[in-house]
């Protein structure tokens, strides 16, 4: 695969972004394109060695030649205007063509040198928020362009602007076609029946009222459809708008013909307004992201970016303000809002040494903490970037309309030439209507003309891929982060989940509870056992180290060597003892007593058995165990109740506590004492037994070993918590508060946003169906063209109104804990 890039784009209509994806795709040296019409972003994929700069002129000039008003906003343009821009100026303004208006507020430290920053991603994607910080390595002074809540707000206030003028247009128009058409109803004024009607000034006058309300409305439009013509780009829906009101006000038709322009126009607004607000709420479930961190620099807090604060430093956040980087506090006690990344409503306390999350807000106290990692490392960040790239694929149902789009147009145009030349043809052919010839051919004509504008198929383009956006924002808003709407389809159908044990139902926190058939000092060999698992993060370790309690000497750990699944065998020089004493210590489950031919004792208890052996001699064992997640019973049985037919747990630990753990949750099925690579094994195992192609099998993990089975499920689901990076990157979708319980609302919330889907498609569809027959047939005479109009508009508004409900859900069939 070669470089991908994402570009910020403006284009208006979901239809036109279909089509500017398919001309950047036929680009050389481009391999890939996608457009996400609802974030307006391009993903280009380009062929190993292209020049990117080249490469992207070219295809905004291909993008151009398909819609001319669309703009792809380029990275090195932006760069050109901030060097030739200047930065003397404490405040500017920096406005796209698409009229988002946002202001850069320019915060100044202490230091009389200059620091501009640039905030892109790692890939150089260019983020959408534009939130720029540009870094010159010749200047000092901190120079920080950052997006207030009030940006948000002045957006809005633009998006009002600009409607306005299409909303007096709209206003305008339809006053005076109404005025119009209550005075022909009451008999003030006659309406010419054709043009050759038109014998006297009053009938000149009434044409021109008619049409000076329809150029007002669409006059664009026209000028836009012969601009397409001309390029060769016709067949969408300007054209089709265009030759069905021109062919209304060539039969004088002339309240239809201008009422086809006004709903369109009617149309195009309430699409570009629930789109709008639908990414806003979206948007606004995940406005998470920090604006800056507080550095203390002799007893004063100094703001500075969040990417510029290096992991060990001590920031503060005080009330109110945004946690920006994980940390551990160091000092104060406060507590956390942590809904934005878990979903949940409660308040968090936290004290000294307690772990903290970037992107939860601190609501009491003043919290100093110690970061542990680096922004684009932290928590927000990889939350940021999961939303960002939760759109770059797109599902076989929004494929399946991109291409149904790509063929419904030029078919229905060609039945509606054919219902124009033909249907008045076979009419006056076999004497099938008693009316002259030229009263046959304008009724066959009004029908292809109501048949074009049923045609449009904006409900469908628009209102498919705004279901699966508001389905993500919804699980987002639960604490489930999805990768991408194809997981959302996939999630849908989940027949199996397949569950680890270890730190996904269980906490992965491990106590020591016994030491058993100890053939030394019970002390002695929990030392030794803990001096051996000194270097290793597994949870097991982390438990012996807690039991032993004391500081280890690592000088004292000569040789580890790690035997994957089994255990590990340290050499040690012993504590207390001379120097020269070494001991060779093997800590590990049965299969490494095995391995190493070391005779040991099973032990009857439940829980994780560590066998110690020194100097190859057995020496006791100590038990372990793992507590249960307090929701895990309740995660298996709201699964089981929405319909998932089987529950599997995979565990590396032994038969006993894997059958103990299954039959407490009251899991289907259980297999034990599995390697890593047996996980994969008995994943694909389950893949081929599938009963259909279509059903999902889901696996659930936290820990890095789980990394290959989470990508070979047909669903990965990690825990984002606590889980490591290599499963958060392997899996497709992450569960912000590691609940298992949230895995059967993320299913819940995928049907309905699926159902939606379907309604849309099969609605739509069915609706434009009925309505062409019903056109093409004449049952409703002059009327059909109104029935066309609700046909489009309607079709487009419901749609759209019913992909929203996809942004909530309220979970009514969840077991209750207690």
């Amino acid at each position: 695969m070669g470089m991908r890039k994402k570009y910020s784009i403006e284009v208006d209509c979901a239809n036109c972004a279909n089509k500017m994806e398919e001309a950047a795709g036929r680009v050389k040296q481009v391999t890939a394109a996608e457009i996400d019409f609802l974030k307006l972003e391009m993903t280009i994929e380009f062929e190993d060695g292209a020049d990117e700069k080249e490469v992207m002129e070219a295809v905004v000039k291909a993008c151009k030649r398909v819609e001319e008003d669309c703009e792809v906003f380029l990275p090195w343009e932006e760069h050109e205007e901030h060097e030739h821009g200047g930065h003397e100026h404490h405040e500017h303004h920096h406005e796209h063509e698409h009229h988002h208006e946002h202001e850069h507020h320019h915060e100044h430290g202490e230091c009389c040198c200059h620091e501009h920053h640039h905030d892109d991603d790692d890939d150089d994607e260019h983020d959408h928020c534009h939130e720029h910080h540009h870094d010159h390595d010749k200047c000092c002074h901190e120079h920080h362009h950052e997006h207030s809540e009030c940006c948000h707000h002045d957006d809005d206030d633009d998006d009002d602007e600009n409607m306005l003028p299409v909303i007096i247009r709209i206003a305008l128009s339809a006053v005076i076609t109404i005025v119009m058409l209550i005075l022909e109803k009451t008999g003030v004024i006659s309406v010419p029946e054709s043009w050759a009607g038109i014998n006297s000034a009053s009938d000149i006058a009434v044409v021109a009222v008619f049409l000076v309300s329809y150029l007002i409305i669409g006059y664009d439009l026209l000028a836009k459809a012969v601009k397409n013509i001309a390029r060769g780009q016709f067949l969408d829906e300007i054209f089709l708008m265009a030759v069905a009101s021109v062919g209304a006000m060539a039969l004088c038709e002339f309240t239809e013909g201008t009422a086809v322009m006004i709903f369109f126009r009617i149309g195009e607004l309430f699409e570009d307004y629930a789109v709008g607000k639908s990414k806003k709420n979206i948007e606004a479930l995940m406005d998470i992201r920090p604006d800056y961190a507080n550095i203390e620099e002799n007893g004063q807090l100094r703001r500075v970016a969040p990417d510029s604060v290096e992991t060990g430093s001590i920031i503060v956040i005080q009330p109110g303000e945004k946690v920006p980087i994980d940390g551990i506090v160091v000092s104060g006690t406060s507590s956390l809002n942590t809904a934005a990344l878990t979903g949940e409503s409660l308040p968090v306390e936290v004290g000294e040494n307690d772990e903290v999350l970037s992107g939860s807000v601190n609501m009491t106290g003043v919290l100093h903490l110690k970061t542990t990692t680096e922004f684009g490392e932290s928590t927000i960040s990889r939350i940021l970037k999961l939303v960002r790239e939760s759109g770059e694929k797109k599902t076989p149902t929004e494929n399946f309309i991109k291409k149904f789009a790509r063929f419904y147009t030029p078919i229905v145009c060609g039945l509606a030439l054919a219902l124009a030349l033909l249907g008045p043809s076979v009419t006056l052919l076999f004497g099938l209507s008693g009316a002259n010839a030229g009263e046959v051919w304008m009724d066959w004509i009004y029908r292809a003309l109501t048949f074009l504008v049923v045609s449009c198929p904006c409900a469908l383009v628009i209102s498919i891929p705004l279901s699966f956006f508001a389905g993500i924002g919804c699980e987002s808003r639960n604490g489930v982060l999805v990768k991408g709407s194809g997981y959302i389809d996939a999630l849908s159908k989940t027949k199996t989940v397949v569950f680890d044990k270890t730190g996904t139902m269980t906490k992965g926190v491990f106590e020591v509870v016994g030491i058993h058939h100890c053939h030394i000092q019970e002390e002695k060999l929990l030392e030794l056992a803990a001096y051996a698992e000194s270097s290793s993060s597994h949870p097991i370790a982390k438990s012996l180290l807690k039991a032993y309690g004391k500081e280890i000497d690592r000088t004292l750990v000569e040789s580890i060597e790690e035997i994957g699944g089994n255990g590990i065998v340290a050499t040690i020089g012993q504590p207390g003892i001379a120097r020269g004493v070494k001991v060779r210590v093997a800590v590990g489950n049965d299969r490494l007593m095995k391995k190493l031919g070391i005779s040991f004792i099973p032990c009857h208890s439940t829980g994780t058995i560590v066998h110690v052996a020194i100097d190859g001699e057995y020496s006791g064992h100590i038990l372990i165990t793992d507590i249960l997640r307090p929701t895990a019973k309740k995660a298996i049985r709201d699964l089981k109740l929405t319909g998932v037919e089987k529950t599997v747990m995979l565990t590396g630990d032994s038969e006993g506590v894997a059958k103990t753990v299954a039959k407490e949750l009251m899991i289907d099925e259980t297999h034990a004492g599995l390697l890593p690579a047996d996980k994969v094994a008995k994943i694909e195992e389950i893949l081929d037994k599938k009963q259909a192609p279509h059903d999902t099998i889901v696996f659930v993990g936290d820990g890095i070993n789980d990394a290959p089975v989470l990508s070979r499920a047909d669903v990965g689901i990690a825990m984002g918590g606590l889980g490591s990076d290599a499963a958060i990157e392997a899996a497709d979708i992450v569960l912000m508060d590691d609940d298992p319980a949230k895995i059967a609302l993320a299913i819940k919330i995928a049907r309905k946003a699926m159902r939606i889907v379907y309604e849309n498609i099969f609605g739509a569809i069915g609706i434009k169906v009925l309505c062409l027959l019903i056109s093409a047939l004449g049952i409703l005479g002059t009327y059909a063209m109104w029935l066309a109009i609700f046909a489009d508009t309607g079709v487009l508004v419901l749609a759209v109104l019913n992909s929203m409900r996809a942004l909530s859900f309220r979970d009514r069939s969840s077991v209750k804990e207690g």
